[in-house]
């Protein structure tokens, strides 16, 4: 079955996904939006999918590269599609890599790394039908903490990174990467979705912040203005 195309950022991305299965949500747009990255700058995005991420802050930030990371050769190569499509790449790389693996050596250091892991955990999950959208959504080969090990070990020591998740599982993130020595947590909360984005960068204790929340959704229906800026008009997400 052929991709549909469709448009994130008021039409500023082009993006090629399955017509079934796993499809872009709006997790992907305000996760690239939270990155802090400056031209000449090196992203890492792990579990790139078709390298939504990865297109929203070519978009946004000229002159920075970016690297994903995806599992399944069937996004990955839509990825390297969508990259082409929008003309960049030359800055957007997808490669196809189990995260239960190292990561190639020649690859890193990164100034950033941007992940958007599975949200649910195998034990706990009643998976899609769907064996890609499955695969996107629950955890298989690696589980969140391993994630957040690759991620953290991908970095350089001043780097950050920034990671959207379920907000039930956000003591289970902030546990382990203060554990790992990225304790200087932000947390950004988004409500009404049950979401939470989580920026961490060095620090030998704990040291955790919340930033004012993102709304996402007016009470009648429809985007917040401040919501729109970073969804359609692709201003950054300030944490």
């Amino acid at each position: 079955m052929e991709p549909t195309e469709n448009a994130l950022l008021g039409g500023r991305v082009r993006l090629l996904q399955p017509a079934r299965g796993y499809r872009i949500a709006v997790d992907a747009v305000l996760l690239a939006a939270a990155v802090e990255a400056r031209p000449a700058e090196r992203i890492l995005d792990l579990g790139a999918g078709v390298a939504a991420v990865g297109l929203c802050l070519a978009a946004r930030v000229p002159g920075c590269t970016i690297v994903g990371i995806e599992l399944q050769p069937t996004l990955a190569a839509l990825g390297v599609r969508n990259a082409r499509l929008n003309e960049v790449d030359e800055r957007v790389q997808t490669l196809v890599h189990d995260l239960a693996d190292p990561l190639p050596g020649h690859l890193g250091p990164f100034d950033h790394v941007a992940t958007n892991p599975p949200y649910l955990a195998a034990a706990v999950a009643d998976p899609s039908p769907n064996p890609s959208k499955a695969l996107a959504t629950v955890e298989s080969s690696a589980d969140l903490a391993r994630w957040l090990d690759v991620a953290t070990g991908a970095l350089k020591p001043a780097g950050t990174l920034l990671t959207i998740h379920r907000s039930d599982r956000l003591e289970e993130i902030v546990g382990h990467l203060a554990g790992l020595g990225w304790g200087e947590i932000t947390v950004k909360r988004l409500p009404p979705a049950a979401r939470v984005l989580v920026r961490a960068r060095r620090a030998s204790r704990l040291q955790r912040t919340e930033a004012p929340p993102l709304v996402l959704h007016r009470a009648a229906g429809g985007y917040t203005d401040e919501a729109e800026a970073v969804l359609r008009h692709a201003q950054p997400l300030i944490l």
